[in-house]
């Protein structure tokens, strides 16, 4: 096996400059990988540096004078198939070596076109539907693998006539068949929207006499995180490339077959500043192996994304990853309970974030609160306790007279993310006009369910009487209206209207809390940021929702890809269904 050799290679690129490019022979251990999912087709022809890649290269120039940094080291070795191979005996893995050209002048760089680029699908070869080394031709928005001569990018460049084709992994750009890289500023766009950042500001690098990240001849300044938490302050139109104006964050979703109650509570979600902050900025969840938590991050980035090529998004890799970590519970085509969605992704994603050091996360800080319930059960259905029960917040009681009227008090502390708030059964008979009666109730009377006297009947998983009190509040609350009910026959829905306020629902009025620490305040004050509607019958009906936006105080309705401004009024004139209140500060 060859030891590792460095070389200084001269090339000249069209405008005539010499380039210093070095040139770098490693062992084949470094540069050999296997394709699991397409064994008979390889085309390990790219440069797949994880550590260029990570370091975010984002398309910056190498230097001039002929030393290049460490991110670029390892950036002329890239695999092909024509070049020469050396096969190890044991697992057959490849040693390759090749020097990519790197030019500032494409001829073909005319022919891009970015009405057809979509990069919220997910990144599969459109002939192979290999995931790896996947390229976008940036002619027609399709995708291809590899830029090999035996690849289906490159026989595409060379029977469509398209040359300019993007990385979809490194977001290097390159021309084919020729197969060199362009560096050109005027791509940085097309960057942006596949990897979304956010950018304050463009400047002149003769104006600018501060280190920072150079590109071409401007500046890139990202977002920090103090940057982040001034977005519900901003009150700019963003344009799309068909001239259509959108609000960053008041996007419309794709709905991809029976996918409202996705994106419902997607668009409820994005409300919750300090979670959208937190997925805002990739490195707050870097070290998470979860495919869920990236995607989500993902999609985040996306809808708050200033320089989107269209104004709305497609969740569809959301949604794949979505299949898969819920073992396809959630999927394509089947429509589900937007509560079970919002219940088992936030549970999942906490499992998935939360550190081993302590069982906290993003999802716990924003609405994780807690109740003291207290169960009432009658000793005929009392079994014997089992061997090892924890019994720490568990205290159990008895009153009565004989083992008939006997009954057992236990009460315990449990966390909830969400409360689910009972609605009075609807009228049987119709009134003197013959019409159905449909009736309303305030927020404050289910809410009483809470109040720690309050007496619910159970009778699973066994028969008991349950009180529930309010020992914790979260920052947000979130609150679900129970109106679908289910027996043996078919589902039934309960079109009784909730009344709510919009702002200022003071919880202490109706339901008891604990007091306050020392030199603490008790917020008990919410407004509300969004509310979750149901239309149409059980099981056929649709979902919409309506939403805040901070910076002006104004609601919008939300349906898939409509996206309105409403009156505050209209709010509350709905079935609501589920809804998120936010903590006054």
């Amino acid at each position: 096996m060859k030891t590792k050799r460095e070389d200084i290679e001269i090339v000249v690129d069209d405008e005539g400059a010499a380039k210093k490019q070095k040139l770098i022979e490693l062992p084949a251990s470094h540069l050999a990988f296997e394709n699991p999912l397409l064994p008979l087709a390889s085309y390990d022809d790219d440069d797949e540096d994880e550590e260029d890649y990570r370091r975010g290269r984002g398309g910056t120039e190498r230097a001039n004078n002929g030393v290049e940094d460490d991110r670029n080291e390892h950036n002329n070795n890239e695999v092909d198939d024509e070049e020469e191979e050396d096969q190890d005996a044991k697992g057959g893995h490849i040693k390759r070596n090749r020097n990519v050209e790197v030019r500032r002048v494409c001829p073909y760089l005319d022919t891009v076109n970015r009405q057809v680029l979509d990069f919220d699908f997910e990144k599969f070869c459109s002939v192979s539907l290999s995931n790896l080394n996947v390229y976008a031709c940036l002619v027609c928005g399709k995708y291809y693998q590899g830029r090999g001569q035996k690849s289906h990018a490159y026989t595409h460049s060379l029977e469509a006539g398209h040359h300019v084709y993007i990385n979809l992994r490194t977001e290097k750009v390159y021309c084919l068949p020729d197969g060199y890289e362009v560096i050109d500023t005027s791509l940085d766009d097309i960057r942006h929207v596949l990897n979304p950042r956010h950018v304050t500001y463009m400047i002149d690098l003769f104006d600018f006499t501060c280190s920072i990240l150079l590109v071409g001849l401007n500046a890139i300044v990202m977002f920090t995180r103090e940057q982040v938490e001034q977005i519900d302050r901003n009150r700019m139109w963003s344009r799309a490339l068909d001239g259509s104006d959108y609000l960053p964050g008041m996007v419309g979703l794709n709905n991809i077959k029976e996918t409202d109650f996705v994106n419902v509570t997607i668009q409820s979600l994005m409300r919750v500043t300090p979670l959208r902050n937190f997925f805002l900025i990739p490195e707050n969840y870097q070290n998470s192996k979860s495919q869920l938590v990236h995607r989500f991050g993902e999609l985040t980035r996306k809808i708050w994304h200033a320089r989107n090529f269209k104004g709305q998004v497609s969740p569809h890799e959301f949604l794949q990853a979505v299949m898969k970590a819920s073992k396809k519970r959630f999927r394509i085509g089947s429509q589900s309970d937007p509560v079970e969605f919002m219940s088992w992704l936030l549970n999942t994603m906490h499992g998935d974030l939360k550190s081993s050091k302590r069982n906290s996360s993003i999802i716990y800080q924003c609405f994780q609160g807690e109740l003291e319930v207290i169960k009432h059960i009658p000793s005929r259905f009392i079994s014997e306790k089992r061997d090892g029960e924890d019994s720490q917040n568990n205290k159990i009681g008895q009153y009565g007279g004989n083992d008939e009227e006997r009954v057992n008090l236990e009460t315990s502390r449990m966390p909830f993310l969400m409360l689910g708030l009972d609605l009075p059964p609807p009228p049987l008979f119709k009134d003197v006009m013959e019409k159905n009666i449909i009736p309303q109730v305030p927020l404050f009377n289910i809410l009483k369910k809470f109040d720690g006297d309050t007496v619910t009947e159970v009778v699973r998983p066994r028969i008991a009487r349950m009180r529930y009190r309010v020992t914790k509040l979260p920052q947000y609350i979130i609150l679900h209206m129970r109106r679908f009910t289910k027996n043996n026959f078919f589902v039934e829905k309960n079109p009784t209207l909730v009344n709510f306020p919009v702002k200022n629902l003071e919880l202490k009025d109706y339901i008891p809390l604990p007091a306050p620490k020392e030199n603490e305040k008790l917020r008990s004050k919410y407004d509300l940021i969004a509310n979750i509607v149901h239309d149409g019958k059980p099981g056929e009906g649709s979902y919409r929702v309506f939403v805040q936006r901070k910076s002006e105080e104004l609601w919008y309705e939300m349906q898939d890809l409509h996206v309105s401004e409403t009156l505050p009024q209209m709010v509350a004139l709905s079935e609501t269904y589920m809804q998120i209140y936010e903590q006054q500060q």
